[in-house]
């Protein structure tokens, strides 16, 4: 079979997968490797390179000092001043976080940044009387656009510059084997020669990008999308009421008050083993002889107790004689019937990475292992209250849990969940330990940005003294490190060497010479498509599957490569029409988002992005 033929039809299965979120990401990555191996597209080195480059270095020095940085809780201290400056503004406070989130952005994970800042931002629009629905989103969009303003501000960056890195690299060796010379007179031949030599012939080259070279596009971007925010779209964006928790997850429709009556045969019976246990309802609170507790692993249940069972009244009724219960007409719930002096309720989320995603409560012995209970779920716009044991969660739920303050404090530390109210300060040896981090990331980006070593260098020391010096343990820090994506961009830049070798980008660059003759045109065409496919696909990996073509077809135009190359790489980091990217995922539930929400505040913003790339990146870099 024609290669071209196979990596087109692995690439039209692979975005399937994307986009149906039939597998995990990872998991199609590593198949479509397995696929191209086992084609013959590849050999088996060409398949596992991506693996071993700089990028995959340079990632997860990043990953390690973020995750340290997140342990002392550096960005406490700038979600205090934020309360500060609010000063009872909401354009204000708007304006300020999103200008603080997109620069931090530029250096940190963006998913990281949005997390910290959803609890901060929905307990001051509450203090402001505002709905968190009016100012998630815009954070949230803000810290994906910072990420365009440094070549470490997201996954996509790294990687593209890595791609243009390599390609450089590639285009020297050549020179050289071709009989290239020391024009420059320094004994050495090497690229300061090679870029003599195009300069005067006049020559599209690739050269390496520094750490900052984008950044004053980048805030440029950044700038122009938070004044759209501001004017227009938090204009677009819902006003979903901030009620109680009870009200937010409508737990009224899952709870009802039962009475044990004499001979019931649940009298005596341990609360979590007991008849109702095993048919899938909760109980969440006994009332006995005028005292009120929440039941735990020795809990019995006694004649006359006044339970508070989470499960529907249709169940309940289906159940009653059997059971020997009665029902009791109306059941008045706030928050505080749901809580005691030991235990509270909490909003649990569960983020991009977390291992609880595609499992369900009791699949993941969610109780056993948190020591918490689940009450409800809500998942995009509606609460889910029925047979929760059962649910698969997803990235992006938000649990409403119930549990002791010291098992709700224990989930600091997890990456698996986040707790949206504020949590206790840390220690002061963690706070210290936590700006040390920042110090190294700072040295790091110093010595990058002014060229003193190589990026993978600089990073790498960089976390290898954050953990040295305690900063974060090396069990943490393998756990921060966000092996999905290293796994993504490792195997879809082997598949963009597929389309190389198999000749499909080169087929794809005719195919998009014959159709379109102005260099703008194609140049649009490729920064919108890249936008879909984000769509569907995770931003590097959508960047990596349009970078070979978009770089064949400029060569074949006979413009610059690294302008397209560009033009890709910032595309993919600015769409915001769908709730898929992990930052957008994180706020759909705190936010009560639904999928329309983001495409009416999207899509404009999107757009406007688009144009900007299309404007800029060619009168910066030529066309």
């Amino acid at each position: 079979m024609d290669p071209i033929v196979i990596v087109l039809g692995l690439l039209v299965v692979a975005v399937a997968l994307f986009a149906t979120r039939a597998l995990p990401v990872d998991l199609v990555t590593i198949f479509l490797l397995l696929a191209l191996v086992l084609t013959g597209i590849l050999d088996t080195a060409q398949a596992f390179a991506g693996f071993s480059s700089q990028i995959i270095i340079i990632l997860g020095s990043i990953f390690i000092i973020n995750g340290a940085l997140l342990e002392g809780r550096v960005l406490d201290v700038v979600s205090a001043w934020l309360l500060r400056v609010a000063a009872g503004s909401t354009n204000k406070l708007l304006l300020t976080t999103m200008t603080v989130v997109g620069g931090l952005s530029g250096f940190m994970n963006n998913t990281a940044v949005t997390s910290l800042f959803i609890g901060p931002t929905m307990s001051v629009a509450r203090k402001l009387k505002t709905s968190p629905s009016k100012l998630l989103m815009p954070v949230c969009f803000a810290s994906i656009l910072g990420g365009t303003c440094t070549l470490i501000g997201t996954s996509t960056n790294v990687a593209v510059s890595g791609e243009i890195a390599k390609k450089h690299e590639v285009d020297v060796a050549k020179w050289k084997s071709n009989g290239g010379t020391d024009l420059n007179s320094d004994g050495v031949v090497g690229a300061d020669d090679y870029l003599i030599y195009a300069e005067k012939n006049e020559l599209n080259v690739y050269q390496p990008l520094g750490l900052f070279e984008i950044t004053p596009l980048g805030l440029l971007i950044m700038g122009v999308g938070i004044a759209y925010l501001m004017l227009v779209g938090r204009r677009l964006l819902p006003d979903y009421p901030d009620e109680s928790l009870t009200e937010d997850f409508n737990i009224r429709e899952y709870v009802s008050e039962i009475v044990v009556m004499p001979g019931s045969k649940l009298i005596g019976q341990l609360v979590f083993e007991s008849s109702l246990a095993e048919m899938e309802f909760r109980i969440i609170k006994i009332l006995r002889k005028k005292r009120n507790f929440v039941p735990n692993s020795r809990s019995k249940i006694e004649e006359a107790d006044v339970l508070l069972v989470s499960g529907r009244v249709d169940d309940l009724m289906a159940v009653k004689d059997a059971s020997g219960i009665e029902i009791k007409a109306e059941t008045k719930l706030e928050d505080d019937s749901l809580q005691t002096e030991e235990t509270k309720i909490a909003e649990l989320l569960i983020t991009p990475k977390s291992t609880l995603i595609r499992h369900s409560l009791k699949e993941a012995l969610f109780r056993q292992r948190f020591g918490l209970a689940v009450l409800a779920i809500y998942r995009h716009g509606q609460s889910l209250g029925r047979k929760l044991g059962m649910i698969k969660l997803r990235a992006g739920d938000l649990l409403l849990v119930q549990g002791t303050e010291e098992r709700l404090q224990s989930l600091e530390h997890d990456t698996n969940l986040v707790r949206l109210e504020a949590s206790e300060a840390p220690s002061a040896d963690r706070r210290k330990k936590g700006f040390m981090a920042l110090g190294f990331f700072g040295v790091a980006v110093l010595a990058g940005g002014f060229g003193l070593a190589p990026l993978p260098i600089c990073f790498l020391t960089a976390a290898a003294v954050t953990v040295a010096t305690g900063c974060i343990t090396m069990q943490k820090a393998y756990e921060v490190i966000d092996w999905r994506v290293l796994i993504v961009i490792g195997g879809m830049t082997a598949f963009g060497v597929a389309m190389r070798e198999s000749g499909t980008a080169d087929w794809l660059a005719a195919g998009i010479q014959s159709a379109f003759e102005s260099p703008s045109t194609v140049l649009a065409g490729f920064i919108l498509l890249t936008m879909f496919l984000t769509q569907t696909m995770s931003n590097a990996a959508a960047a990596l599957v349009v970078l070979p073509v978009a770089m064949q077809t400029a060569e074949t135009l006979g413009v610059s490569g690294q302008t397209f190359a560009i033009a890709v790489m910032l595309g993919a980091s600015s769409s915001f029409v769908a709730p898929f990217e992990p930052a957008c995922i994180l706020v759909s539930g705190p936010g009560k988002y639904r999928f329309t929400d983001y495409v009416k505040a999207g899509l404009g913003l999107t757009l406007l992005m688009a144009f900007l790339v299309w404007f800029f990146v060619p009168i910066i870099w030529g066309l």
